[in-house]
């Protein structure tokens, strides 16, 4: 998995050379921002569940044709699995954090996604808009510190990119 310890040591392994002291920057940078990543992955997990499924009825209620006949929200199955992967999504975002990097959305949440959507004619568009309200949701100081919020939308972020 990737984070940005083994990204920098990767990066001057590819180039035949030590890390430079820029590679070891970026790293020292990561690590001092640590305890707010772990503050933002500690309220994450406790508060999971209840954001994946505000993020899911802002996702529903933003795109009602959803629940019509044959479309992704239009059976119990469906709707269960539409939950499923928007809490999918935001675990990744606390790996992430976690980790450090984005070694965890990159490898589980990114690869292959829009080919697995496409394949299954499912639209992004809800994705996108239950994250964005997963990041819009976020409040500091009631729900986390100024720097944990800036490090959990900043990978919120990157996820709602990679859908876009």
């Amino acid at each position: 998995m990737k984070s940005v310890v083994t990204t920098a040591i990767a990066s001057a392994d590819a180039a035949g050379r030590f890390p430079s002291t820029s590679d070891l920057e970026s790293v020292q940078g990561s690590i001092q921002r640590a305890t707010a990543r772990l503050e933002a992955a500690e309220k994450l997990a406790a508060n999971l569940d209840n954001v994946a499924k505000e993020a899911y009825d802002a996702c529903i209620k933003k795109y009602p044709y959803l629940n019509e006949a044959g479309q992704a929200n239009s059976n119990d199955t469906f709707k269960a699995k539409c939950q499923r992967d928007i809490k999918h999504y935001l675990r990744l975002v606390q790996y992430c954090l976690v980790v450090g990097g984005t070694g965890p959305l990159d490898e589980w949440g990114i690869a292959g996604q829009r080919e697995v959507y496409r394949a299954l004619s499912l639209p992004t568009a809800p994705y996108v808009e239950a994250l964005s309200f997963a990041r819009n949701r976020g409040c500091a100081p009631r729900d986390m510190s100024a720097q944990a919020l800036v490090e959990y939308n900043a990978l919120l972020d990157y996820a709602i990119n990679s859908l876009s």
